[in-house]
C-alpha cells in the first residue's frame, strides 16, 4: 500500500452519474480521474444498463481499494428517489467483480466535509474540490460531486484513525 489507497467516489443519477477517483497517501489526496456517465434515451432500463456498463469500465480501469457513494434521500418526489435508487444500485452492482468495501455518505455529510457547511451549493462544492485536489480549469458538476464523495471518505478514514483510542480494560466489580 506504499502507493496509497485508491478511492472511487460515485454520485448516482438516473441520467448523469458522476465518478471521481483519487489516491490517498497519508493526509494527501491526489486526483486520478473523473467524469460523468451520461445515460441518454427514454427507456429507463436501457439507462440503467448504460450506468452499469460504464461504471464497470471505470471500476476495472482504476481498480479502487474502496468505494464511496452518496446515500439516496427522499425530498419531495418519491418517484425521483426510486429512480435514483435504481441508478445507485446499477452503479454498485458494476463494482461486485471483486470484493471492495463500500461506504455511503449523506449529502449533507459530504457537503460539510468539503466546505464546512451542510448547506453548500454546487458551485461551492466545485470550488473546494478544485482547491483540495489542486486542479486547474473547470470541473464538471457531477464529476465534482463524485470527487467530493471520495474526498469525504478520505477525511472520514483519516478521522476514524485519528480518534481511535485504546481504553484500558475496566476493573472487574
Amino acid at each position: 500500500m506504499s502507493d496509497g489507497l485508491i478511492i472511487l467516489g460515485i454520485d448516482p443519477g438516473s441520467r448523469a452519474t458522476g465518478f471521481g477517483v483519487i489516491r490517498v497517501r497519508g493526509p494527501e489526496s491526489r486526483y486520478l480521474a473523473s467524469g460523468c456517465i451520461r445515460a441518454g434515451g427514454s427507456v429507463f432500463v436501457e439507462r440503467l444498463q448504460e450506468i452499469f456498463e460504464q461504471t464497470r469500465t471505470v471500476f476495472e480501469t482504476h481498480r479502487p481499494d474502496e468505494i464511496a457513494i452518496e446515500r439516496v434521500f427522499v425530498h419531495h418526489n418519491v418517484d425521483s428517489a426510486l429512480k435514483l435508487g435504481h441508478a445507485r444500485s446499477a452503479a454498485l452492482c458494476a463494482t461486485f467483480g471483486r470484493p471492495v468495501p463500500i461506504y455511503e455518505y449523506a449529502p449533507r455529510e459530504i457537503k460539510n466535509a468539503i466546505t464546512g457547511t451542510g448547506a453548500a451549493d454546487k458551485s461551492q462544492i466545485q470550488m473546494m474540490v478544485k482547491r483540495l485536489l489542486r486542479l486547474e480549469g473547470k470541473v464538471q458538476s457531477d464529476a465534482a460531486d463524485a470527487l467530493a464523495v471520495a474526498i469525504c471518505h478520505a477525511h472520514a478514514r483519516a478521522m476514524s484513525h485519528r480518534t481511535r483510542v485504546k481504553t484500558p480494560a475496566s476493573p472487574s466489580a
